[in-house]
């Protein structure tokens, strides 16, 4: 599998390098990986603190690794531990995730269960919302005033959700994802909790934030979605979201310069492509063009004189796509098999893949923040 990277942007991201037992800073250079890890860069969330991390990356020194194609290629479910392979790109940032981000898709699904198939009751509800919002559900802004008269018209006609007060409401749903240093990277397993029978990818774009709530650069990710478990109490969100391997970050971080922003991101098109070990292919986007809540203002809902983040953040930013398609039933939607290959790409962010497994049959996660610290004091990096 390849990263498809665009050849302009600066790309930085962590392999894991037999030979120091640990992780490696590494930008991407042509096709080349160097090794850019020194004491004043040990790790990424030290590289994302610095005023102008893309400047420091261009001008570091240091080893060739070997080619992106070669590490990318070791970058599997069994890689060969004698050489290196990608890791997720964030290290000591905890990995915060927001919810219900885009309105306009989940506003029609509301109104679809609410009205329970009858399609004249969800004409009259989605009328309704017209008459308040004019021709689009997409005016929604969250936290408005024609949001909150929404609010009041759902609730009188009985559709109003937990799912709703957030995704309209003033308050994103901010939750946290997974702990620092659990990511998996490109090419690794993912992972289902074993009671889940109803589930689905997340495709996304990840914002890297450091501690003073400056957005750094973006990446893309795989906030997997347990359905049924979620759909069975909103109570239940942290035993469907954070297990071992359920969270996927990468391929590399794309850091924000004269080629690559904030803009960039706010018009980013993510394709998705699940295929099955039968033969089973599963297509879906998700526009950040049509995203209810700007990046930044995430982010400022995230981190602020409420919460600090003294050795940042990265943030997944939510997903416009709900798989619909049927995979062996009529009627029956979509839910994985173990064995899919999930591949997220962006053209100037390049393709996340992994490959679905229960959590259980995932690699366990024993490489935590304590054993990063020993192992890069033992390298006398800090």
């Amino acid at each position: 599998m390849k990263l498809n990277l665009p050849d302009t942007g600066t790309f930085v991201g962590r392999i894991w390098l037999p030979e120091a037992q640990g992780p490696a800073l590494v930008v991407r250079r042509g096709n080349q990986l160097v090794d850019i890890t020194s004491a004043e860069l040990p790790t990424m969330q030290a590289l994302l603190e610095l005023d102008d991390p893309a400047a420091i990356t261009r001008a570091a020194s240091g080893a060739v690794i070997g080619s992106v194609d070669e590490v990318a290629a070791n970058s599997t479910e069994t890689p060969d531990p004698t050489k290196p392979y990608f890791l997720a790109p964030s290290d000591l940032q905890p990995i915060k995730a927001c919810g219900v981000t885009f309105v306009s898709s989940m506003l029609e699904r509301v109104i679809e269960e609410k009205a329970k198939g009858d399609p004249a009751k969800a004409d009259s509800i989605r009328a309704r919302c017209t008459e308040i919002l004019g021709d689009s559900l997409r005016d929604v802004v969250p936290g408005s005033d024609k949001a909150m008269a929404l609010k009041d018209a759902l609730i009188a006609e009985d559709v109003w959700s937990q799912y709703l007060e957030v995704g309209i409401g003033p308050d994103a749903e901010v939750f946290t994802k997974s702990q620092a240093m659990s990511a998996v990277g490109f090419g690794a397993s993912i992972g289902l909790h074993p009671i889940s029978t109803w589930n689905n990818p997340e495709p996304e774009v990840v914002l890297a934030v450091d501690s003073a709530a400056r957005i750094k650069g973006a990446t893309l990710g795989n906030d997997v979605n347990l359905r049924d478990v979620e759909g069975r109490s909103a109570l239940l969100l942290g035993k469907a979201k954070d297990n071992n391997a359920s969270c996927a970050i990468g391929p590399m971080l794309r850091l924000f310069d004269d080629s690559f922003g904030l803009d960039d991101v706010r018009q980013a098109e993510l394709t998705l492509k699940v295929t099955g070990e039968e033969g089973f292919e599963m297509h879906g986007t998700s526009s950040m063009a049509e995203i209810s809540r700007d990046p930044a203002d995430l982010v400022g809902q995230a981190r602020g004189a409420h919460h600090q983040y003294p050795d940042g953040f990265f943030l997944m930013l939510g997903t416009l796509f709900a798989p619909t398609q049927d995979r062996d039933t009529p009627g029956g939607g979509f839910t994985h098999k173990m064995g899919d290959l999930v591949k997220i790409s962006n053209p100037m962010l390049g393709t996340l893949a992994n490959t679905v497994r229960l959590s259980t049959e995932c690699p366990p996660w024993v490489f935590g923040t304590s054993a990063l610290m020993k192992n890069l004091a033992a390298r006398k990096l800090i």
